[in-house]
């Protein structure tokens, strides 16, 4: 019987030493198992922070980037207006250098024609004075005293 009593009472022994690994082992499993839930639940964190900041990063160089695009077009726009007043300016300016010429040139014409009027009018007076001169010559019956500007030599 005290056989039976040790293999009773290791019979008994061997159920709690196992029901105490079990214990023993699901407390491991479930701390395991636990750390594992913390684990990933700060990767997760960790990796929603990360994507929040890239984000962050994304948005801030997508509005320094359209700053400078913006900065950019509007300081063309500006050196475009710029040149386009210098370009009417200078429009007209030519437009105005290009009205004096004509004024000039009209009135190189204008005098031109009063000295071709006057030309004209001094041939037609001398020609009328040489007419009367070799009238009176002749009414007279005299040589004039000069030809072609000349003398008379009578030879």
């Amino acid at each position: 019987m005290a056989e039976e009593a040790k293999n009773a009472a290791g019979s008994e022994a061997e159920p709690t030493k196992d029901i105490a690994e079990e214990k023993t082992t699901s407390r491991r499993r479930r701390n395991a198992f636990l750390t594992r839930v913390v684990t990933a639940k700060k990767t997760s964190f960790i990796r929603a922070w990360e994507e929040s900041e890239k984000a962050k990063a994304e948005n801030k160089a997508a509005r320094r980037l359209a700053s400078v695009a913006s900065w950019e077009n509007s300081k063309v726009a500006e050196i475009e207006a710029e040149l386009k007043k210098i370009h009417e300016q200078l429009e007209m300016k030519n437009a105005a250098q290009a009205e004096k010429r004509k004024n000039s040139t009209a009135a190189v014409h204008r005098v031109a024609e009063e000295k071709r009027a006057a030309a004209v009018a001094r041939r037609g007076e001398e020609v009328i004075a040489a007419e009367e001169a070799a009238a009176k010559y002749r009414a007279r019956g005299q040589e004039p005293t000069r030809l072609f500007g000349l003398g008379h030599q009578q030879g």
